[in-house]
């Protein structure tokens, strides 16, 4: 898998390892800072969102132990 995917995914569960949540706002601001638009995209609601390989080798990291909050836009512990 591409390295700066499992970096990104890594950095995303340090943040929420730190703070117990990471909004998904600062967290397409590090990517699109440190990695370029490369990992995201606009989904169908108009908003830029994370690449699904990054959220795969995040899911993977978090095992289970974190939940996306739809309504908040934020991953948080489960």
């Amino acid at each position: 898998m591409d390295t700066a995917v499992n970096e990104i995914a890594e950095w995303m569960l340090y943040e929420l390892k730190s703070s117990g949540i990471l909004y998904q706002t600062d967290a397409v601001n590090y990517i699109i800072n440190n990695y370029g638009k490369t990992f995201i995209y606009v989904n169908e609601n108009g908003n830029q969102s994370i690449s699904k390989d990054v959220k795969k080798a995040f899911k993977k990291l978090h095992a289970g132990r974190a939940a996306w909050e739809r309504d908040g836009f934020f991953w948080g512990w489960t």
